[in-house]
């Protein structure tokens, strides 16, 4: 299921169906199908990955625009969807370096650094892995962290955490978009550190399809 994309200002009052939420992710509105997870619950679903590649350039130089201040030195990003975010980033911060946390245990991380990670698209425990030849890329530099979006914060605390225990300095988290709050929580201090592009809600059913439950509002 893929978001279509159009440039120019959101509408001022954009058209919710129920079943697509439209978003302006810093100058730039999608349309994101509301998928349900659960009978009572559902989110609003952005796969950057067919979004096309002039939104992975538009986040890219977005993003770079928050973190440039920060003045960082390497990107880390994780699989799957935080790669094209991970790529853009540092090609608009003109950073060559950029590290991938991963999450199929191939061979050539049989010995990697790992955390366990909860996602709320996906079923189970997973776990990152942190190539041990990416250690030099991170130790004592400053580094900022990218993702398509946090939510529950499992991931990105996972993520954190690897960063930290290769010796990174984590100086920023960038987020194409921040989905209601449940992950302030799950970061406490290190909330502070995201830069978000845009915010969406979750959803409750309504009858006829959804609407945002009113906690999840930006």
């Amino acid at each position: 299921m893929s978001a279509t994309s159009h440039s120019g200002p959101p509408p001022a009052e954009p058209p919710f169906t129920g079943h697509s939420w439209p978003v302006d992710v810093a100058g730039l509105t999608v349309d994101l199908p509301i998928v349900a997870i659960k009978p009572d619950f559902a989110i609003s679903l952005m796969m950057v990955i067919d979004l096309g590649v002039r939104f992975g350039t538009h986040i890219g130089q977005k993003l770079a625009e928050r973190l440039a201040p920060l003045e960082p030195e390497v990107v880390v990003g994780a699989a799957t969807l935080g790669i094209p975010v991970a790529i853009e980033t540092s090609r608009a911060l003109g950073l060559d370096d950029y590290v991938i946390l991963q999450k199929s245990p191939k061979l050539h991380l049989a010995n990697a650094l790992t955390r366990p990670i909860r996602s709320i698209t996906s079923q189970g425990e997973q776990r990152l892995l942190l190539d041990r030849r990416a250690l030099p890329l991170l130790k004592g530099r400053r580094t900022v962290l990218v993702d398509d979006v946090v939510a529950s914060g499992g991931s990105l605390v996972g993520a954190l955490a690897l960063a930290r225990a290769a010796g990174a300095d984590v100086v920023g988290i960038g987020m194409i978009l921040t989905e209601a709050h449940d992950w302030r929580a799950a970061l406490g201090a290190d909330a502070g550190l995201v830069h978000g592009l845009a915010h969406i809600p979750q959803f409750e059913p309504d009858g006829a399809g959804w609407r945002p439950i009113p906690a999840s509002l930006g």
